[in-house]
């Protein structure tokens, strides 16, 4: 069942009945009406991409016995296009983690890449989707600064994928071309160059957008209104795990302004959510925003959309307790688009709803309404959208079937139970 995430008893009710109509449609999906042509919604039954409306792609969830195509929800609801204008800290965003270890992402020339994926689309995609924070890990690599994963701080040529500066470039034309977006990145660093940083933001056009340090609330109060940041063109929130960088670059340190859980399996173990140790403890009052990670140290593609089902949600409620009733700020998760239905898009809606407008949905929010006035909608709901460009373009099922998708995760879980190869980690 959905946790509640918030005391309102009302409000869990509703949330928890529209999370039971979701998995009794789920259920009951073999024998839904057909339909084509862009007219399916959640959960119809779909045969390709095409069928299903806008916003949603044509999947399936082994992992939970769903083996029939049916539509699935791949775009978040942008909270600030329902209800706009508060601090940047009262809202929920997506994150993906590991925003560029990519599924099918090229490799070095005559190198066949060893690592792990944990996304399956572009980094456009997945702006043009509704994330809004990127996790990204930076290391000094070939005479560059590259995207990478390794261990112990060096990366090499079969974990590394691209040149930073090529994906901060498709962040600076996405924020060009939405003057109202902001966006987050979060920087696992390992770049000792000197500047090296600053240099790259600033080769990638992104300084123009950067939210100074200076401004940054220091003791737990309340960021600046998005509205304030929009026409400030303080557009993009950049964090390093290196605190030396915030005096010398200008870069602020993550764990002076986020509260964040522990990543990876201490961070999905049911009915604990621990704080990372170089985070301060979730329920401290000193710090305004709060990074929720939940994924497992192993990325496995076709288990996610069983992780992004009921599991997500009792976590959420979880964290919600641990940090003292604070929903997190940004939900981080790998593969954000396999779920059983309406997977972290829909618990986005709930914490935004509850948040914005004391609904159980951000779609019964009304602009201008008092709180806890919420219009009546139809469970499930395919969401607000903002626009209509969102595609699909990774391995989940879009024009084949999600059964004979690759998963080249399972042959690296293999390959690191041997415990000589765990240095690529």
């Amino acid at each position: 069942m959905l946790a509640c995430f918030t005391d309102h008893r009302g409000l869990c009710r509703a949330t928890a009945v529209g999370y039971l109509f979701l998995l009794l449609s789920s259920f009951f999906i073999g024998i839904s009406t057909s339909c084509s042509n862009g007219n399916c919604q959640l959960l119809d039954s779909c045969s390709q991409a095409t069928d299903c409306g806008p916003g949603l792609y044509c999947g399936n969830c082994p992992a939970l016995g769903k083996t029939q195509s049916f539509c699935v929800r791949g775009r978040a609801t942008i909270p600030t296009s329902v209800i706009g204008g508060l601090p940047f800290n009262k809202y929920s965003w997506l994150v993906t983690h590991n925003s560029f270890s990519i599924v099918d992402a090229p490799s070095l020339p005559g190198v066949q890449r060893l690592t792990f994926y944990n996304q399956e689309d572009t980094v456009t995609n997945q702006l043009t989707n509704g994330v809004r924070g990127l996790m990204l890990d930076m290391y000094d690599f070939d005479g560059d600064i590259w995207l990478c994963h390794s261990f112990q701080g060096q990366c090499f040529n079969f974990t590394a994928f691209q040149p930073a500066i090529n994906t901060l470039r498709e962040v600076e034309a996405f924020l060009s071309q939405n003057p109202t977006e902001i966006v987050t990145i979060i920087i696992e660093d390992y770049v000792h160059s000197p500047k090296g940083l600053s240099k790259l933001f600033t080769n990638a056009g992104l300084d123009k957008y950067w939210f100074p340090v200076s401004k940054m609330p220091k003791k737990g109060e309340d960021w600046p209104t998005v509205n304030e940041m929009v026409q400030a063109n303080h557009r993009l929130l950049v964090f390093t795990s290196v605190a030396s960088k915030e005096a010398e670059e200008g870069i602020a340190y993550q764990w002076k302004y986020i509260l964040e859980n522990e990543s990876g399996d201490p961070g999905v173990k049911p009915g604990s959510c621990p704080n990372r140790k170089e985070s301060r403890p979730l329920n401290s009052k000193s710090v305004s925003l709060f990074l929720m990670n939940y994924f497992p140290t192993y990325p496995v593609e076709n288990e996610a959309c069983k992780e992004h089902s009921a599991p997500l949600a009792d976590m959420i409620g979880t964290c919600y307790k641990a940090a003292g009733n604070m929903l997190p700020n940004f939900l981080a998760v790998n593969f954000y688009m396999r779920s059983d239905g309406g997977g972290v898009f829909y618990d986005l809606d709930s914490m935004n709803g509850q948040r914005l407008c004391g609904c159980s949905t951000i779609a019964a929010c009304q602009a201008g309404a008092p709180f806890g006035s919420c219009k009546n909608v139809s469970i499930p709901t395919t969401s607000p959208m903002t626009n209509t460009a969102g595609s699909f373009s990774g391995s989940v099922q879009f024009s084949r079937s999600a059964s004979t998708v690759y998963y080249p995760n399972r042959l690296v879980v293999g390959l690191f139970s041997v415990p000589w190869i765990m240095f690529l980690l």
